[in-house]
């Protein structure tokens, strides 16, 4: 049987207070088994972004649980939420969140410097992440000299460092013409299936999402019987 590496029970999500309230989640549940590819796809506003927001512990919700590794989450605060958040997970967005005036490793090692790791074996882990995306040559040139292209490989770059269990992807190809966006979903869908890591997409692109392994669809913050398209059974949504 897959093990799930992400169990979600009953999840609800509610901006506000009173009459102005917004529920953007109404009681989401589905597992994501270890080293799947998985899209949550959805139109603008149907509460697929703030699932990953969620999902990745960037934001609490309302109700419900969210069981990473078997281990309950909702216990985690503070610098062993951060500490849990910045191990186990790598981020991908659409925006590329470099530091334009840096180098390319400095924005690389981020994460390495948060986790307080030394300054020899970040320069080492960042260099070899780069060498992963065939960016090692770029590593001292501001991340500003990039292209669109080379940004996104950087970005990869900087959610692989840490060797994480999961990376986050929320339409990581949106700024980036067809060709270039091909080769960055070609990465992302290597590191899947060569490292294990699993890997969560969050998009409207059904092209990417057909990529996946399985797919969940998001309406109104809540979860469409989706068997028809899903590739798999794996952790099938419910």
């Amino acid at each position: 049987m897959p093990t799930p590496i992400l169990q979600v029970r009953d999840l609800h999500k509610t901006y506000g207070k009173g009459a102005s309230s917004f529920e953007a989640l109404k009681g989401v549940s589905f597992d994501v088994n270890e080293g799947e590819s998985l899209a949550i796809v959805g139109k603008s506003g149907s509460g697929k972004s703030t699932l990953m927001h969620v999902l990745a512990l960037l934001d609490k919700p309302t109700s419900g649980s969210i069981r990473l590794n078997g281990e309950e989450t909702d216990t985690l605060h503070g610098k062993e939420l951060n500490a849990v958040r910045n191990q186990t997970f790598g981020f991908v967005f659409q925006q590329f969140f470099l530091t334009a005036n840096q180098s390319v490793l400095s924005n690389v090692v981020l994460p390495l410097k948060i986790a307080g790791v030394k300054s020899a074996e970040r320069k080492q882990r960042g260099m070899d992440a780069l060498s992963q995306l065939e960016m090692d040559s770029k590593a001292h040139n501001k991340a500003s000299a990039l292209s669109g292209g080379q940004k996104q490989r950087v970005v990869i770059a900087r959610a692989l460092v840490n060797n994480p269990k999961i990376i986050f992807a929320d339409e990581p190809t949106g700024n980036l013409d067809t060709t270039t966006g091909t080769i960055v979903e070609g990465m992302l869908f290597d590191l899947n299936r060569e490292q294990g890591i699993t890997l969560i997409v969050v998009t409207h692109d059904e092209d990417l999402a057909a990529r996946c392994d399985r797919r969940i669809h998001v309406r109104d913050g809540l979860l469409l019987d989706d068997n028809e398209s899903s590739k798999g059974t794996r952790g099938e949504a419910r």
